[in-house]
């Protein structure tokens, strides 16, 4: 009797992992019958379709947002960073120090005046022949410059100056609008959210009172193997919990996290991080480097602590990708520059970053793992924002220049002063603690029950 009962209950605990791993594809076997496991089985299969098809919606809504996108770019036309003035023939004859950012240059030259445009920034070259030949004054359009680590997206003004019928030249503005296409994505984004996260929320209420009702009607039957019935039903109710918590983080990106700022010591955080992933991952080797002396800054210890918990965990899980079966290694350095700007600095040595397109995994919902939600980067992107800094995606080198792993720098001002202290408690989930981070060495032991 007990193992009818457990191995219903143990594939509902894989497929709850994997539904808390962001696979909303996953279905466990139903039984026929009316009893409490058919019921538990049939709703677990109905959440997980139900959070397939609001997946599918939030990705059609998603393309939908982006076709839109050219129609909130038309408002930055007058806005411009850099400024180039080209004569009739399409030699350079004004150049501003922002527009010289987004040539191609070396370090320590500079393009010089009467250097053809299509020469140093052939795609503007389209727009400006459209000006030349259209009827218009103005001609508009969006470029990609491939610069460092990532595309950069540049919003391109071509304005045609004129005497008579005759084109005496052309002044073309250029706009980095990357953060803002950024934005009005996450903007998307956060409204989907807002609205379908409580229809996710609504299976989750009686799969969790199912397995509350089996540990409670059914427990006093076991006689063997009590502890693991215990443990099984614990876990469904704890993984249940998980999920939800995963739905909170839709509904905490669809709000702006306001920090309560307050003076603390940063190594504290970056240690209590560590300690935490060390006992939950004793496969990887943590190392925290920090100064011997006390590092004050005004920071909400919480937010701060979970957006470096997100990135740490990221660096294990990246780890587990990597062929070869190498033991892993995460370094966390904490400094403090000359201009007292935080870094927070996290190394693995996983598979990297990909080359191209990195900015774009801090956009919602863009992740290079099979089963991620990609939220997490994005919300810890949010965060610093909030502190007034960023979050830089690198590439840890060895010696030699290789790539051996990811490098993530979270970086914020020691002493900034947020213009609001209040935050709420439905913004941001608080720090996990030891006992939350203890269940992942739980939840992958399902085989070893018996």
């Amino acid at each position: 009797f007990a193992n009818w009962l457990v191995l219903p209950i143990r594939r509902l605990i894989h497929a709850t992992d994997q539904v808390a791993a962001g696979n909303f594809y996953v279905q466990v076997p139903t039984r026929k019958g009316e009893s409490d496991l058919a019921h538990l089985s049939g709703t677990f299969n109905g959440m997980t379709q139900e959070l397939r098809a609001q997946h599918d919606r939030l990705v059609a809504t998603s393309d939908m947002m982006d076709k839109r996108r050219r129609f909130t770019e038309a408002v930055l036309a007058g806005v411009s960073s850099g400024v180039i003035g080209i004569d009739a023939k399409g030699a350079i004859t004004v150049l501003n120090p922002s527009a010289e950012k987004l040539l191609p240059r070396g370090e320590k030259s500079t393009p010089p005046l009467g250097a053809r445009l299509d020469d140093l920034l052939p795609s503007v070259d389209p727009l400006v022949a459209e000006a030349r030949e259209g009827r218009h004054r103005l001609v508009q359009g969006q470029i990609s410059l491939a610069r460092g680590t990532g595309e950069r997206q540049v919003s391109v003004r071509v304005t045609k100056e004129t005497a008579g019928d005759a084109a005496e030249g052309y002044v073309i503005t250029l706009d980095d609008i990357t953060d803002l296409v950024s934005a009005q994505r996450s903007a998307a984004w956060a409204d989907v959210a807002r609205r379908i996260a409580h229809e996710i929320k609504n299976p989750l209420t009686p799969i969790q009172l199912s397995a509350e009702r089996l540990k409670r009607k059914y427990g006093r039957f076991i006689t063997s193997d009590r502890e693991v019935f215990d443990q099984c039903t614990n876990t469904i109710i704890r993984q249940v919990d998980d999920i939800k918590r995963m739905v909170d983080e839709f509904s905490s990106f669809a709000r702006t996290p306001k920090p309560v700022l307050e003076e603390s010591e940063v190594t504290d955080v970056a240690k209590h991080v560590i300690f935490l992933m060390q006992v939950a991952r004793p496969d990887i080797d943590f190392v925290v480097d920090v100064p011997d002396t006390p590092l004050k800054a005004r920071f909400d210890h919480r937010l701060i602590g979970q957006a470096l918990t997100n990135i740490v965990k990221n660096a294990t899980e990246a780890m587990e990708a990597k062929a070869g079966g190498e033991r892993g290694k995460v370094i966390v350095t904490v400094t403090k520059s000359k201009d007292e700007i935080i870094n927070i600095d996290v190394r693995d040595t996983g598979r990297g970053f990909p080359k191209s397109e990195r900015q774009k995994l801090l956009e919602p919902y863009t992740t290079t793992r099979k089963e991620g939600t990609g939220l997490g980067l994005a919300i810890v992107g949010r965060i610093l924002e909030e502190h007034g800094g960023g979050i830089e995606l690198l590439d840890h080198l060895d010696a030699q220049g290789n790539q051996i792993g990811a490098w993530v720098r979270l970086w914020f001002p020691a002493n900034f002063e947020s213009e609001t202290s209040a935050i709420s408690d439905e913004v941001v989930q608080p720090m996990p603690k030891a006992s939350t981070l203890e269940t992942a060495s739980v939840e992958n032991e399902p085989e070893g029950l018996s």
